[in-house]
């Protein structure tokens, strides 16, 4: 990271973790660490951290991992409400820091737990044109299949 983001990153990450603390949960204060660390080594972090990304953070990593898509607008203009800031403006800094680092929805970087879980297209792989759920398959198969990174982590198996 570079040393002049330092302080901005320290700043940001206070906030999203106090936030956080208060309002959400230790994994998405996790996310939100992780989305400003990512951030502050890009170049246009200080363009971007000029006008509060601790709202945009919470929001971008929010954005990849809503658990209740009706409650979403409530929740969009809740956060804005409970940071200070503009909805309009926490919404398009967080698209810009989306853009910025290539984040799209389910982006398992910055994605929670629950929602890989859920998310059955983490999971589908191809084996000689036949799509099919990766879960299924031998154990040892799917420690490789994490490994080289085409499913996020070996689920737990249920005790039988």
């Amino acid at each position: 990271m570079p040393a002049a983001a330092l302080p901005v990153a320290a700043d940001i990450v206070e906030i999203t973790d106090a936030f956080c603390a208060e309002h959400l949960d230790a994994e998405y204060a996790e996310l939100c660490r992780a989305l400003a660390v990512k951030l502050a080594r890009n170049r246009c972090y200080a363009e971007t951290a000029a006008s509060g990304p601790p709202g945009s953070c919470t929001r971008s990593a929010g954005s990849t991992s809503w658990r209740i898509r009706p409650r979403r607008r409530f929740w969009t203009e809740r956060l804005a409400e409970l940071l200070d800031v503009k909805q309009t403006t926490m919404g398009n800094k967080g698209a810009l820091i989306r853009d910025l680092l290539g984040i799209g929805r389910f982006h398992e970087e910055f994605v929670r737990q629950d929602m890989i879980e859920r998310n059955l297209m983490a999971w589908l792989i191809e084996v000689d044109g036949l799509v099919m759920d990766a879960r299924s398959l031998p154990v040892p198969v799917q420690h490789e299949l994490a490994r080289v990174g085409i499913i996020p982590y070996v689920p737990e198996q249920e005790q039988r």
